[in-house]
C-alpha cells in the first residue's frame, strides 16, 4: 500500500510540472520578464544566461522522469538552452540528438521564421543522464515523451505555432517525436535523417559507394583505405606512439588494431559524409607510392584517429546504445580490398559500448517509424544531401502522406540545407515552413517563389553544428 502511495505521489507531482506550468505563469501576471517565467516553470532551474545581440539566451535544467511510464522511478536534471526573441515569435525546437550546446545557436528554420529557439540535450548524453543510470530507459519513446513534456511546460510562454527541427540523429528524433507525438508540432523539418528499416539488409550502401562523385576520386579514396591496411605494421606503430603520447587506450573496442582498422574502414564513409568532391584534389593521387606520413595525414584529417579510443567514445556511448538497440547501424563491403586485409570489417555498435551495458537489438523499432511516416506524415519535410551515404537509406513518403516532402540538395553532403536546394525546392520549402510557422508574408502569399528567410544570415549565430566534422561514423 505505501509503495502504491509513493508511486501516486510521484505521478502527481510530475504531472503538476506539465499541468501547471501555465497556470504558474497565469497566477503571476507581474513576472513579465521572460527570465522569471521561465524559471516560474516547475522544475526549472537557471545554469546561466548569456548576452546575445537581439536576443536573451539561457542555459537551463529541467526535472525529467526517469521513465514516463513509470515516474516513481526518479528523476534527472536534462539541459535546455532558450534562445529568446519574442513571444509573438514562433518556436523551433531543435535537438541534435546529442548533447545540447550552450553557446548561442540558430538552425536554420529558426533563422527562416525569424522566432525564438528551444533546443533540447538528448537523454543520456552528460550531464543529462539519470545516476545510477539504467540504460533500458534510452530509447526513442522515452526521448519523444522528453520533448513532448518541455513543450507542454514551455507553450503557455510562448503560444505561437511551434517547429521541430534537428539534423542527423537529429533529424531522426524529430521525426520520431512527431510520430508518437503527432498534435504537438505544427511543422517538422528534418535534416539528413537515416531510416535503416531492415538493419540485415544495407545494400543500398554498397550502391550509393559505387556512384557518388566522380571514378577518379572513388579510385582515390579506395587506393588510399587499403594501402592503410597493406601497411598496417608500420602506421600502427606510429599509432601506438601518438596514443602513449596523449594518453589514449583501447579497452572498449578491445585493441589499437581493432580500432586501427576501424579508422580506416571509415576513410571513405567520412569522405563523402563530410567534404566536397573538390576535397579529393589534396587526397594522395598514388597511395601506393605516398609515404607513411602522407597515408596516416589524410587518414586522421579525414576519419580521425582518436575517434575509436575509449576517451572518444566515452562521449558517444549513448548513440552507440541506441544504434544498437534500435536505430541500427549500416554494415558495408569492401570489394577493393582482399579479405587477408581485413581482419573485423565493419564493425557493430556493439563494438564501441562497454561491456557492463547490455544490449538487445529491436528491430520491430524503426519498422514501425517508417511505416507511420509513409502513412501518416503531415507538415513534414525531409532534406537530403545527394553526397552524403546516410541518405542511401531516406525516409519516404506513402499515399497517405499530406503536405509532406523529401527533398535533395545536389552535390551536398551531411551538412544539407534548405539553402543548398534547387532554386525552385528551396523556395517552395521556405514557402511550406513559413506557412507551418503562421508567418507567412502577403507577398509570399500571393507569390510562394518569393519565400525568403525572414532573418538575416549571422556568421556567428547561424554557425553548422561543430559535430559535423570528423569523428566516429554517426
Amino acid at each position: 500500500m505505501r509503495k502504491a502511495l509513493r508511486w501516486l505521489l510521484a505521478l502527481a507531482m510530475l504531472m503538476g510540472t506539465v499541468g501547471t506550468a501555465g497556470a504558474a505563469t497565469a497566477a503571476e501576471p507581474e513576472a513579465t520578464d521572460i527570465k522569471d517565467r521561465l524559471l516560474a516553470v516547475p522544475g526549472m532551474s537557471l545554469i546561466e544566461e548569456k548576452p546575445y545581440p537581439g536576443y536573451r539566451f539561457f542555459v537551463l535544467n529541467y526535472t525529467q522522469p526517469v521513465d514516463h511510464r513509470n515516474p516513481s522511478r526518479g528523476t534527472f536534471q536534462q539541459r535546455i538552452t532558450v534562445l529568446h526573441k519574442d513571444t509573438a515569435r514562433p518556436t523551433v525546437f531543435y535537438t541534435s540528438g546529442y548533447d545540447v550546446s550552450t553557446a548561442p545557436r540558430r538552425s536554420e528554420p529558426a533563422q527562416i521564421v525569424d522566432g525564438n529557439q528551444v533546443s533540447l540535450e538528448y537523454r543520456f548524453f552528460t550531464p543529462s543522464r539519470p545516476s545510477p543510470a539504467d540504460w533500458t530507459k534510452l530509447d526513442i519513446r522515452q526521448a519523444a515523451d522528453d520533448q513532448h513534456r518541455v513543450f507542454a511546460a514551455l507553450k503557455p510562454l510562448y503560444p505561437r505555432n511551434w517547429i521541430a527541427t534537428g539534423g542527423s540523429k537529429g533529424g531522426m528524433t524529430a521525426t520520431y517525436y512527431e510520430r508518437f507525438h503527432p498534435g504537438d508540432m505544427d511543422g517538422v523539418v528534418a535534416y539528413v535523417a537515416p531510416n535503416d528499416v531492415v538493419n540485415t539488409e544495407d545494400s543500398a550502401y554498397d550502391r550509393f559507394f559505387t556512384r557518388v562523385g566522380t571514378k577518379e576520386c572513388r579510385d582515390r579514396l579506395n587506393a588510399v583505405q587499403r594501402e592503410a591496411l597493406v601497411r598496417r605494421a608500420p602506421l600502427e606503430k606510429k599509432y601506438a606512439e601518438v596514443a602513449a603520447a596523449k594518453g589514449y587506450t583501447f579497452g572498449t573496442t578491445g585493441s589499437l588494431d581493432r580500432s586501427y582498422e576501424a579508422v580506416v574502414l571509415d576513410y571513405v564513409w567520412s569522405f563523402w559524409q563530410y567534404s566536397t568532391p573538390q576535397d579529393c584534389a589534396a587526397v594522395p593521387a598514388d597511395a601506393r607510392t605516398a609515404g607513411d606520413d602522407e597515408i596516416w595525414a589524410t587518414l586522421d584529417a579525414v576519419s580521425g584517429f582518436s575517434a575509436y579510443t575509449d576517451q572518444a567514445l566515452a562521449t558517444y556511448t549513448p548513440y552507440y546504445y541506441q544504434a544498437g538497440t534500435q536505430l541500427g547501424a549500416p554494415t558495408i563491403r569492401f570489394p577493393h580490398i582482399e579479405k587477408r586485409y581485413v581482419r573485423y570489417g565493419y564493425q557493430p555498435p556493439r563494438i564501441f559500448v562497454p561491456r557492463s551495458i547490455p544490449m538487445r537489438f529491436q528491430p520491430s523499432a524503426m519498422r514501425d517509424v517508417d511505416t507511420w511516416v509513409r502513412h501518416n506524415a503531415r507538415r513534414m519535410l525531409f532534406v537530403y544531401g545527394e553526397n552524403d551515404p546516410w541518405g542511401a537509406e531516406p525516409f519516404r513518403l506513402g499515399a497517405g502522406a499530406r503536405d509532406a516532402y523529401v527533398m535533395t540538395a545536389p552535390g551536398m553532403n551531411h551538412g544539407a540545407r534548405v539553402a543548398g536546394l534547387t532554386p525552385d525546392e528551396r523556395t517552395l520549402a521556405t514557402a511550406r515552413i513559413l506557412d507551418w510557422a503562421g508567418v507567412t508574408p502577403a507577398a509570399v502569399r500571393a507569390d510562394p517563389s518569393a519565400a525568403r528567410p525572414l532573418a538575416s544570415f549571422d556568421a556567428k549565430l547561424d554557425r553548422p553544428d561543430p559535430r559535423r566534422g570528423p569523428g566516429p561514423r554517426l
